[in-house]
């Protein structure tokens, strides 16, 4: 072509320009994040309308379109990166991992194979030792990084699918607690399981799997000539941070020849601290680990991770060759991703995580993973100050439960009291608090999680409970 269309190409003034004015309005964003609302949706059908349209013939100017999104669509949402969201399991939002995502799409190279950029691949394959470190593994042991956890966990499922069950596998079946999340169920669905073939074992008071009914069912499935092969275990569960006894579930899956996978993608960098080594134990002796660096490192969202003990596993569950790939790397950490997980072209993830851990070290890390813990032992210990109030789920990391308890009120007057407290809690829009069902009780739940939620918020937090509590009553 004599006249190539260049409007693509930007030149180095251009790009420069086009990232000063993103930062111009990235950098008040993130400084008015602890004055932000909560949560913001009220207007959300009405924004969302706003991006309804055909595909554009003609650009528009990018001032104009920052300004569309910083005052529209970036505003409605729930603040998950801002020091009062509480509720579900809070995401961070690292800066630091925003520069390495900048890098990271600017340089635009390619990680599903060694060769194609060794030493990016080294970068990620050094982040996954260092995952694997932490959980406790041999150097045996490999990962990949993730989207998050739900791929983590069906990744997990495949691998132990191929490594515990004969081709016809529809006999196989997995036990997970009633606390469990729902990614497994999903993972067991994509991987080719019916429904039925993943056992739900309830859980005890605190919300543990029972090992004696776990037990049960393994022996009452053999004898109906069903395949159990896997087992898995939870190290902090959404709905309260509960931990099971996974030294125990460690000596059930290893004699009976099951694969046990935990399911740590909240939990698991508490393994950081003191305190989750020893609520832990046991999570080194598992086949696979799932482990969420977008929530206990406080990196942006889309970053998980599976790790798994034998390394070589992965490889046998999900290497394939063609003849357009070039011949594989096998030595040490010189892998090729693409033969450990379900992906070929995927980008570069193992900047996002590298380069904030190489600017502070761990150290920050575990001391923000320690006041959280400190932080939701003191609102658990405010809450039992606050009459009415009974905690159903005593923190065993970062999450407490609580409901709203009265004399003379059946369950269901009490789920609708928690239900309208929670709503005026919310209301104040200086936190944001989930609920969920814990034996058919509604309670109400606080997740301290952010790198940003200090004291000063978790103050405001128990203000705004007392407040909501004290309301109710005056009804």
């Amino acid at each position: 072509m004599e006249n190539p269309d260049l409007t693509l190409e930007l030149t180095p003034d251009e790009m420069r320009h086009l990232v000063t004015q993103a930062m111009a309005y990235i950098v008040p964003h993130i400084e008015s994040l602890p004055q932000q609302p909560a949560i913001n949706i009220d207007q959300g059908r009405d924004v969302a309308q706003l991006f309804v349209e055909p595909l554009p013939e003609q650009g528009q100017a990018f001032p104009q379109l920052l300004e569309l999104l910083f005052q529209q669509a970036i505003p409605t949402s729930f603040t998950t990166a801002g020091p009062g969201y509480l509720g579900y399991i809070p995401g961070g939002g690292l800066f630091h991992s925003a520069v390495a995502e900048l890098i990271t799409n600017a340089v635009n190279r390619y990680m599903g194979i060694w060769l194609a950029a060794p030493g990016l691949a080294q970068i990620e394959a050094t982040v996954l030792r260092w995952f694997c470190d932490i959980v406790g593994y041999p150097s045996t042991a490999k990962g990949l990084l993730t989207t998050g956890g739900s791929l983590a966990n069906f990744s997990a499922v495949v691998t132990a699918r191929r490594e515990r069950l004969p081709e016809n596998f529809l006999a196989g079946t997995i036990y997970v607690s009633d606390q469990t999340h729902h990614s497994v169920q999903k993972a067991a669905l994509l991987a080719g399981f019916p429904p039925d073939n993943v056992r739900s074992i309830p859980s005890d008071e605190r919300f543990r799997m029972r090992l004696d009914l776990l037990e049960q069912r393994i022996i009452e499935d053999r004898e109906a000539e069903q395949l159990p092969f896997m087992i898995v275990g939870n190290a902090g569960t959404t709905n309260t941070g509960a931990i099971d006894d996974l030294q125990a579930l460690a000596h059930i899956a290893h004699h009976g020849r099951l694969w046990l996978h935990v399911d740590a993608a909240y939990g698991g960098c508490f393994l950081l601290t003191e305190h989750g080594r020893a609520a832990m134990r046991g999570i080194e002796q598992a086949d696979s680990v799932t482990l969420d660096p977008h929530k206990g490192l406080f990196l942006p969202y889309g970053t998980g991770s599976l790790l798994v003990k034998d390394g070589a596993a992965l490889k046998r569950a999900h290497g394939v060759s063609a003849a357009y790939l070039p011949s594989v790397e096998d030595e040490g950490d010189l892998v090729d991703f693409s033969q450990m997980s379900p992906e070929l072209s995927r980008e570069v993830r193992g900047l996002r995580v590298w380069l904030p851990i190489k600017m502070h070290g761990i150290t920050p890390f575990r001391r923000n993973l320690e006041e959280k813990l400190q932080l939701t032992q003191w609102a658990t210990e405010e809450l039992r100050k606050i009459p009415g109030i009974e905690i159903v789920a005593e923190p065993q990391l970062s999450i407490v439960a609580f409901r709203l308890v009265r004399p003379g009120l059946d369950n269901e007057a009490l789920n609708q009291l928690s239900k309208q407290v929670l709503q005026q809690i919310n209301a104040r829009n200086r936190v944001h608090l989930s609920a969920t069902t814990l034996n058919g009780n509604f309670v109400i739940r606080i997740c301290v999680l952010s790198f940003r939620t200090h004291l000063d918020r978790v103050q405001m937090c128990i203000e705004d409970i007392r407040e909501a509590v004290n309301t109710s009553d005056r009804r």
